[in-house]
């Protein structure tokens, strides 16, 4: 008798075999921790762009922390976080990988990634941080 569990498990057990000969074959190159600074790395647009991404998400995130415990107010300092968050993200993928901006799109795309969830991040982490410490 085939029941609906052994049609989940076999279903499981072939979907697990497909990774592993995907990575035999070398159609999944696991990501590793050195890339991030090598420039000669090659890099396709969805690596980078997560990498920015995520970069971009840890600035936002010490930022509005530091600010809301200082306590900072106003509303230059949102122009600053920008400022220093696409200053950083620019610095990484110019600076140190030295990718070409036109292969990902341009400084426009590059520059955008993960902006606006870092704002929203930013000013999360800055409205709390500085409502729960001094009020």
């Amino acid at each position: 008798m085939f029941n609906m569990k052994d049609s989940k498990s076999l279903k499981s057990n072939h979907h697990h075999q497909q990774q592993q000969q995907q990575h035999q074959n070398g159609h999944i190159s696991p990501f590793k921790l050195a890339k991030l600074l090598d420039p000669e790395a090659p890099w396709d647009k969805d690596q980078l762009g997560d990498v920015l991404h995520w970069i971009r998400q840890v600035v936002a995130l010490v930022c509005g922390l530091l600010w809301g415990a200082i306590p900072l107010v106003g509303g230059i300092w949102i122009v600053v976080f920008l400022l220093i968050s696409s200053g950083i993200i620019y610095g990484y993928y110019a600076i140190i990988l030295k990718v070409d901006e036109e292969d990902f799109g341009g400084h426009g795309a590059l520059l955008q990634e993960g902006l606006f969830a870092s704002l929203t991040l930013f000013l999360l982490a800055w409205i709390l941080v500085y409502s729960l410490a001094h009020f």
